[in-house]
């Protein structure tokens, strides 16, 4: 995919360059005046490390790097801008486009909702060879002040290749199923960090999903597909030694399910939670 000149825009703290380079995001059109974004990203050879299959939880990296763009571009003069929430939707047959054309990019294409209050939302319409497959939303908070600049990280230890596991592009790693919870360990890489050090908003919200995901297809012979994303962020998500997911399977029935998701930072301190709904 060929991606046109785009002019440049101010850096919006919350998605810095690594992780647009990391996961493969293209930015296709960026309209500062409207605040819409148009950005592309391969995510359907990626799989969630704990069933094997086919995940749609790198979709909300998609939204929260589009969504949250749209948003900074709002922002007042000496303003920044932190999530606050995100969702996603999908379509019931968005994982079989993917698999029936795992070469060609979900496209994501977001613009704001509304005026600039005590938050700013956008809204996210993502599709798959012109199919539309899916929805999503970004609210933001916009802080006086800001980051004095960008962090020290250093060159990017992954190089990506179409055998590149998902896990290993999060800096993550899948634990031991205890008391039917799963767990996702966060390893600190300053790649997927925000432009003030905490884990990326959508890098931690692909970490719920795959772990809500993984809840409520735990001993199931024919899988659940995620539905929908709700998360909430509550605090800073800093990553370290206990840095982690933590899955849970809130209710299952015969067609659906639902389960609840939480990032505990390395303080042991809750900073997000999730709820994922599921269906066959």
């Amino acid at each position: 995919m060929t991606t046109p000149d785009i002019p440049a825009a101010p850096q919006d703290p919350e998605t810095p360059e690594s992780v647009l380079t990391r996961f493969g995001i293209e930015t296709l059109d960026e309209n500062l005046t409207a605040a819409t974004v148009t950005a592309a990203m391969p995510v359907a050879r990626l799989v969630n490390p704990f069933t094997g299959l086919p995940t749609v939880g790198p979709l909300a990296i998609l939204v929260d790097d589009v969504g949250g763009r749209a948003n900074y571009h709002r922002r007042a003069s000496g303003q920044w801008t932190v999530s606050s929430e995100l969702s996603l939707e999908l379509s019931p047959d968005g994982i079989d486009s993917l698999l029936a054309a795992p070469d060609e990019p979900v496209v994501a294409t977001s613009h704001p909702l509304g005026p600039h209050g005590a938050t700013l939302l956008a809204v996210c319409s993502l599709s798959h060879r012109g199919a539309a497959i899916g929805t999503g939303t970004v609210r933001t908070m916009a802080l006086a002040g800001g980051p004095e600049g960008p962090i020290h990280r250093g060159l990017d230890s992954v190089v990506r290749t179409p055998q590149t596991q998902l896990a290993e592009l999060m800096s993550a790693d899948p634990l031991p199923v205890e008391a039917d919870t799963h767990v996702l360990a966060q390893r600190p890489d300053p790649i997927v960090n925000n432009l003030i050090g905490i884990v990326h908003g959508g890098v931690s919200s692909a970490g719920l999903e795959l772990v809500a995901s993984a809840a409520i297809n735990h001993g199931q012979s024919e899988p659940l597909r995620t539905a929908s994303l709700r998360v909430n962020f509550l605090r800073p998500f800093f990553a370290g030694a206990r840095s982690r997911y933590e899955g849970t399977l809130l209710r299952i029935g015969r067609n659906s399910a639902i389960a609840d998701a939480r990032a505990v930072g390395d303080d042991d301190k809750v900073a997000i939670i999730a709820r994922l709904t599921g269906y066959r």
